[in-house]
């Protein structure tokens, strides 16, 4: 869809991904990308939440260069307090 820029057909392969959460795309293993999700669709529905095992389109906000092969990963930031 020209609104969102390029969007990459993907295969959840582990965990889940998550509309609001940082995501950091790998080309041979490497980071190439960090940033957040443009979109996250099942079929032609907006999603919050796509499971292992599932097929989705990711539009990666502000990043075109997605190709075959990449990885995109979902992260969480956790802040753990410090103990002394």
């Amino acid at each position: 869809s020209p609104r969102y820029g390029q969007v990459a057909g993907c295969m959840v392969t582990e965990g889940s991904v998550y509309r609001n959460k940082p995501i950091r795309v790998l080309r041979d293993n490497v980071v190439i990308f960090q940033g957040e999700l443009e979109s996250l669709r099942r079929f032609k529905d907006v999603v919050e939440e796509v499971r292992s095992g599932t097929e989705c389109g990711i539009a990666v906000k502000l990043y075109n260069d997605v190709k075959p092969g990449d990885q995109i990963e979902c992260f969480e930031r956790v802040e753990v307090q410090r103990t002394l």
